[in-house]
């Protein structure tokens, strides 16, 4: 009996499902380590500990995952309104350039200058996702094909920005810094001051941490979370935004304009990955840079998104989970010499399983109904 309980509970719940599918990502991972010759424990000991064994490491997983967070909640905030942004890797990339742009152009103090390139940014890349949101509420143009053609015109466009004469770094491939004043990097100018470096020369954790380009985004992006939740789940406007996504038929029965929605839906999603990308400029590289590929952020923001089960604050724990294996996943090549292309295949293998529910459902249901036949046969 309590095994039939236990099975299902793990059909019924889906942060159950949720985690089943991260432990099968695991033992594939697994598998395939053994396969190469590799000791699968030995590797996933590597990976916790260049997670969690040094407060740098630490730090660097946070400033990892919080960009993927952001574009998680930009992936699920319009998979909640009933439209599949793909998009946004090109409305990070467009936060980025506007970021980087108004960060060297705009000269205020940094408690003006750094609401006003995260507002400038924010815009930009509504605006980029409004675009496919207006292409498929006017003309019926399908919102995956629009915003697959515009993350290449934003790539694009971020190499054309770089060239610009006067934003363009002389001899390089690069456009020059943002001003210090744009910087939310922590401490920035104190931990290079004398004053600073004999403080944290006497404390060896601050210091660990303070090397790294420790930031405010992760608290921007939790704060953004909440925010989402929210704007779905206590206002009128995530009520009729959820209800386009129910049933887009039903909602225009209900009176509700669904072509404007799906306009606002795109915008807040666009403006979601838009600072993503600020945030990473004005906290991580303070530049932008001529792209011959894509990042990645916006399209690891949907395996973010689907592991988070498309929930705000799921977000927040799967985008944290994506950016400790990605960030830990890079020690194991130079301590054991293993592929670190393994986290991928692990990653991939859990939104695998998380987006064909079905087959792990219906192989448990199988077992509860063995299970219960079983106990008849007994009787």
């Amino acid at each position: 009996m309590k095994k039939n309980k236990v099975i299902k509970f793990f059909t019924e719940s889906n942060k159950a499902f949720t985690l089943i599918s991260i432990l099968l990502g695991f033992i594939i991972g697994g598998l395939i380590l053994w396969f190469s010759g590799f000791n699968p424990f030995t590797a996933y000991a590597v990976i916790f500990k260049g997670i969690f064994s040094k407060p740098s490491y630490i730090s660097y997983t946070i400033i990892r995952s919080t960009p993927l967070i952001l574009t998680g909640l930009s992936v699920a905030f319009a998979f909640r309104t009933g439209l599949f942004n793909i998009g946004a890797e090109g409305q990070y990339i467009v936060g980025s350039a506007a970021a980087a742009l108004a960060g060297y152009y705009i000269q205020l103090p940094a408690v003006l200058l750094i609401p006003l390139v995260i507002l400038i940014a924010i815009i930009s890349s509504g605006i980029w996702g409004a675009i496919a949101g207006l292409l498929k509420s006017k003309y019926g143009i399908h919102e995956v094909i629009s915003t697959i053609m515009l993350n290449w015109i934003a790539l694009y466009l971020q190499n054309y920005i770089t060239k610009i004469k006067g934003f363009a770094k002389p001899n390089s491939e690069a456009s020059k810094f943002i001003q210090d004043a744009a910087n939310i990097t922590f401490f920035d100018n104190w931990k290079h001051s004398d004053k600073g470096m004999a403080w944290l020369n006497n404390h060896h954790f601050a210091k660990e941490i303070l090397r790294t380009p420790a930031n405010f985004g992760i608290i921007i992006a939790i704060l953004c979370a909440l925010l989402v939740w929210i704007i779905l789940n206590k206002t009128t406007l995530g009520y009729k935004l959820r209800a386009v996504g129910f049933n887009k038929e039903a909602a225009r029965y209900a009176g509700i304009n669904i072509e404007k929605y799906m306009i606002i839906s795109m915008f807040i999603s666009g403006s979601l990955a838009g600072l993503a990308g600020a945030l990473h400029v004005m906290g991580v590289s303070h530049n932008i840079t001529n792209l011959s590929a894509m990042e990645g952020y916006g399209f690891d923001g949907i395996a973010v998104a689907l592991i988070g089960s498309n929930a705000a604050f799921g977000t927040i724990w799967s985008g944290f989970l994506f950016g400790a294996l990605k960030y830990g996943g890079t020690k194991i090549q130079p301590f054991m010499g293993a592929p670190s292309e393994i986290i991928s295949i692990m990653i991939g293998t859990i939104v695998f399983f998380i987006s064909m529910p079905n087959i792990i459902k219906i192989s448990l249901n199988k077992i509860l109904l063995k299970n219960k036949k079983r106990g008849e046969d007994v009787k």
